[in-house]
């Protein structure tokens, strides 16, 4: 039993040893060739990414194009590796072919995602620092990938999206701002003129608001007791509330120093001789 084991090794060692003679300097140029394939692929990636930062494509677009070269000068490279063995690389190929069609039947969702994900890099519709709105979900572009999209939203919670939900749908897209909207009423007797300089003097000093698209300032409608006044401008989405809040307080100083009053709902009461009310606004 023993000696019909150290046969049966002795032959497993004998088979090696003549695939190693046999096949040595076909191993050794396969292993050389697939080495050369991943040296040349990092080389050629990285010298891609430099070249299109330069040119300041878009950085979703630039490690797509990158890694795909990279994927593709790697797959030459291991044909060449196989055929270097002598081992024919049509059945591997047939083989592969009929995977990637059952593949495909069993994971459409997320081929689709990917699928989208090309259409939206390659389309630009929206980039990395942009703000959209799908979905009934809004926020600040964090990361695009073939699969998904992420978002930042307003609280700074993380939003992702699978892209094949984004692509044929309705998209609002900002860019890197926000609209910001306010209204204040002032006082019939005060100048709406006056009210508007001072509301455009102070968007005009606050570092964060735009000039383009331009502010606006109006009359937005006639109150019961106030002229309503509204205000529009555009602010980066990160420093939106902040940006809000600090355009609103400083509104509210302007006012007192211009001597401009911001009214509040109140009722007139009247007593006739008849002892009547008579209630106004």
């Amino acid at each position: 039993m023993v000696e019909k084991e150290l046969e049966l090794a002795q032959e497993a060692v004998d088979v090696i040893v003549n695939f190693l003679v046999t096949y040595s300097f076909q191993l050794i140029g396969a292993v050389i060739i697939l080495i050369a394939g991943f040296v040349l692929g990092g080389w050629v990636s990285r010298a891609l990414l430099r070249v299109q930062q330069r040119r300041n494509v878009d950085a979703t677009l630039r490690q797509l194009i990158a890694g795909t070269v990279r994927l593709i000068i790697i797959g030459l490279f291991v044909i060449i590796a196989v055929s270097k063995l002598g081992i024919s690389i049509t059945p591997f190929i047939a083989a592969l072919g009929g995977l990637a069609v059952g593949i495909g039947f069993a994971i459409q969702g997320p081929v689709s995602n990917y699928g989208a994900g090309f259409v939206i890099i390659l389309t630009r519709m929206f980039k990395v620092g942009d703000t959209i709105s799908v979905q009934g979900c809004s926020g600040l572009v964090k990361e695009i990938t073939l699969a998904t999209t992420q978002l930042v939203a307003q609280d700074g919670e993380d939003i992702v999206i699978p892209n094949k939900h984004v692509v044929g749908e309705i998209l609002r897209n900002s860019y890197a701002s926000r609209l910001v909207e306010g209204r204040i009423g002032i006082a019939y007797s005060d100048d709406p003129e006056q009210a508007i300089g001072v509301i455009t003097e102070v968007l005009r000093t606050m570092p964060d608001v735009g000039d383009e698209p331009a502010q606006q300032v109006g009359i937005e409608r006639f109150g019961d007791w106030s002229i309503d006044i509204n205000y529009r401008f555009w602010v980066p989405t990160q420093a939106f509330f902040e940006t809000r809040y600090a355009v609103n307080l400083a509104i509210f100083k302007a006012f007192g120093e211009a001597g401009l009053t911001i009214p509040y709902p109140q009722r007139e009461v009247r007593l006739l001789a008849d002892g009547v009310f008579n209630m106004d606004h």
